[in-house]
């Protein structure tokens, strides 16, 4: 069996890393072919499922996420025809629900969070999930100043000029009071009427068709001559609001309200539900209304109606906590394969590609699926010129999920999987061992690593991605024009380009302007922000949101890299982890044994009794174990790097295995010749608890723990996972354990719930 056919809660963590890096780099090609092009290749819903899978390995694989997660991220980084907007609050994408079992576990989630009584009563909203441009509208004193799209979530494209044609947003509020200022947010889209009138002017033009509404709407948005944008009949709901100053509201069906009254058109399918059943109700009755809307919707969207409750429920990376989309499901479909590709990833990961006949999949065109791993393929027995079927099933990935053989053409042959990369060095090809279960992967990778041409384009790309050092007018293909050319060869070098300048102009593609251009934003990156510096490094399982926790957390690059270089010396040693890895063997009993030395009057579980005779034969072997990982048990500073609240050892060992390897430590001082990462920013407000280390524990009654957690991060606070004499609080909760004994013996301040509330003033 395939790792992508195997259930999620079934993946080994190397089937489960070596898929996140093929759903890593299908789920940014399809954003910036849906957000930057206008012309997706895959369908909203399988685009979905994508993320969705994405999602649910992380959550079961917390260390294994990566440095370039696409749950991370929102859209795709603006194009550069339209000047940029910065959002003055980011534009965030939604969680999605496939089933009932999801929407029941979104209400569940939401109460766990805000620590209410599962009976307790959550009003949501409900509304149609319109298939269109997401937009924000700025208003200074009721009149309309600005308005951008989505972008990435922070930054989108001005195309003031060409919303101010839209009859459904107001160019003034309907106000005698308006709010001095704010931004109203909804989605820009073609009605089944105009959508349909738009292509008959295509039809008489000789031009292509739209594919879909939602290709059309954003096409007609994003001209350049905004007399275009005008002649479109593009349509406009409201139903959100970014930054505001001077209004407030206590509910969402009392802000959907106001924008009615504002003179925004919003959607009059808009209910207030009661609970999980209502809730399911609504999408049932609205799937069945779906084509009588006039106008396209991929789902319905789920929003918790107290806005008190949304504030505190905040963010979580991307998504708010307090909405989600609930998704309709795709019709499958079938095509030929074409070709199989073999792709090489950043980290050595070969991944199969299949190469489609392009088919409208729900009313997009799909031309390529990642086939996975070289398993799937044989599975599955695909062979070229095989006619497939390609859907989504609840939370599978859209996938090539059969074969018709009645209409395999004769002669084909059974695909080999390359022995060797397919860079020009051919090197072989490798699988890593798991350390827990001694098992080679699934993922096979070329083992070239900065030797290898393909890895050594993927480092550059990533260095220069969006979230990285962000470049203006770098990206993959002027990457590979330098690399082919020899003017780079790491990062380094592109700062080094100003003296290369000569040979740029001999390349085709590059007039002076554009040269200038360049060259001016290589240099605006020569002081960068800590955390993309890091991000920028490339350290697998190091990934955005990683790399800010440990710039907030260490301020500096120099503190960060100290600290590093601390827990190297800390570290573990081979033998205690291999007694930590024997199953049934927990980190409570683990440290119980190592503490005396000796597994001798200590009852074991009868899993771990079975698991220490499969594998020492001789009981000699494993009393011998035991000694050399007591003597090998990891001393402070590493304990205390892995246990920042959102990290962990696999994190932490990554980063060592980085800085401990010659050739990546020299390529790095040679960056930092160039280059200078800024010190993290502080707290915008200075609280009590900014740069104090707190450690939650036990059960509290007022306020969850993650509750607790992201409100000590927000105040400026580290917050750890474990107690130590650099702990500052030890907040404690009913049934605290362990960490509350071990903050009493190292002499730290314990709280009570009500003394931390009392503390940062809630």
């Amino acid at each position: 069996m395939s790792a992508r056919a195997i259930p999620i809660d079934k993946l080994t963590a190397t089937e489960a890393e070596q898929e996140l890096a093929a759903l890593a780099n299908e789920i940014a090609a399809h954003r910036a072919a849906y957000y930057q092009d206008d012309a997706p290749i895959i369908s909203d819903a399988e685009f979905d499922a994508l993320e969705r899978r994405n999602l649910l390995i992380e959550q079961k694989f917390p260390k294994l996420i990566r440095v370039d997660s696409p749950s991370k991220t929102v859209g795709a980084k603006a194009v550069t025809r339209f000047a940029k907007h910065q959002h003055k609050q980011a534009m965030l994408s939604l969680d999605n629900a496939f089933n009932e079992g999801d929407v029941t576990e979104f209400l569940a989630r939401a109460r766990r969070f805000l620590a209410l009584a599962e009976m307790a009563e959550l009003a949501v909203t409900a509304e149609p999930k319109i298939d269109g441009l997401s937009l924000s509208i700025s208003y200074e004193n009721g009149s309309l100043v600005k308005a951008a799209t989505r972008g990435d979530g922070n930054i989108g494209e001005d195309v003031t000029g060409n919303v101010l044609g839209i009859a459904d947003i107001p160019k003034q509020l309907k106000s005698q009071n308006p709010p001095q200022f704010v931004e109203v947010r909804g989605e820009v889209y073609l009605d089944d009427r105009g959508f349909a009138a738009l292509n008959t002017i295509q039809i008489a033009a000789g031009n292509p068709l739209y594919a879909n509404a939602r290709n059309a709407a954003a096409g007609s948005l994003r001209q350049i001559d905004s007399s275009v944008s005008a002649s479109r009949p593009l349509r406009f709901f409201a139903y959100a609001l970014g930054a505001k100053n001077g209004c407030e509201f206590v509910s969402q069906m009392a802000l959907i309200g106001q924008l009615g009254a504002w003179g925004f058109v919003t959607n009059p399918e808009t209910k207030l539900c009661k609970n999980a059943r209502e809730l399911i109700d609504y999408f049932n009755e609205i799937g069945i209304k779906r084509e009588r809307l006039g106008y396209d919707i991929d789902g319905v969207v789920y929003k918790i109606n107290d806005m008190e409750l949304q504030t505190r429920l905040g963010i979580v990376t991307r998504f708010p906590r307090w909405a989600i989309a609930h998704k309709y499901p795709p019709k499958p479909a079938t095509t030929t394969l074409e070709a199989i590709d073999i792709q090489v990833g950043r980290t050595g990961v070969l991944t199969p590609v299949a190469r489609l006949r392009p088919v409208l999949v729900g009313g997009v065109m799909v031309s390529n699926a990642t086939l996975h791993n070289e398993d799937f393929i044989h599975d599955l027995d695909l062979r070229i010129g095989d006619t497939v079927t390609i859907q989504r099933a609840g939370d599978v990935i859209p996938q090539i999920t059969g074969v018709d053989k009645s209409l395999r053409p004769e002669n084909t042959e059974v695909f080999h999987f390359p022995k060797t990369c397919p860079c020009p060095l051919s090197t072989k090809i490798h699988r890593l061992i798991d350390e827990q279960s001694g098992e080679a992967e699934v993922a096979a990778r070329c083992s070239g690593e900065f030797d290898c041409p393909f890895q050594k384009l993927r480092h550059l790309e990533h260095f220069v991605s969006r979230q990285a050092f962000d470049i203006d007018g770098l990206g993959p293909r002027q990457i590979a024009i330098f690399v082919e050319n020899g003017l780079i060869n790491e990062p380094s070098d592109i700062f080094k380009l100003h003296e290369k300048r000569g040979q740029i102009e001999g390349l085709e593609g590059f007039g002076e302007v554009s040269i200038n251009n360049l060259l001016a934003a290589i240099e605006a990156r020569r002081d960068i922000a800590l955390d993309r510096f890091i991000f920028g490094l490339g350290i697998r399982h190091i990934g955005h949101t990683t790399s800010g926790l440990l710039a907030r957390n260490y301020g500096t690059f120099g503190g960060f890299r100290a600290a590093v270089v601390a827990a190297m010396g800390a570290r573990p040693s081979d033998e205690w982890r291999r007694f930590s890895f024997i199953d049934g063997i927990g980190p409570v009993l683990r440290d119980r044994i190592l503490d005396i030395g000796s597994p001798h009057g200590i009852k074991l579980p009868i899993k771990a009794e079975q698991a220490i005779a499969q594998i020492f034969p001789n009981p000699h072997e494993f009393e011998a174990l035991v000694t050399a990982a007591a003597n090998g048990r990891p001393k402070a500073a590493y304990l205390e790097f892995a246990a920042q609240d959102g990290f962990g050892e696999v994190a932490t060992d990554a980063l060592i295995d980085f800085f401990a390897n010659e050739t990546t430590t020299q390529a790095l001082q040679r960056l930092l010749a160039q280059v200078t990462p800024l010190a993290a920013e502080k707290p915008t407000s200075a609280s009590k608890i900014s740069g104090k280390t707190i450690v939650f524990t036990g059960a509290l009654q007022s306020l969850s723990r993650d509750e607790a957690k992201a409100q000590a991060i927000k105040l400026g606070a580290k917050v750890s996972g474990s107690v130590s004499a650099k702990t500052d609080y030890v907040v404690a909760g009913e049934e605290a354990g362990s960490k509350l004994a071990k903050a009493s013996a190292l002499g730290v301040k314990v709280l009570s719930e009500q003394e931390w509330k009392a503390l940062v003033g809630g």
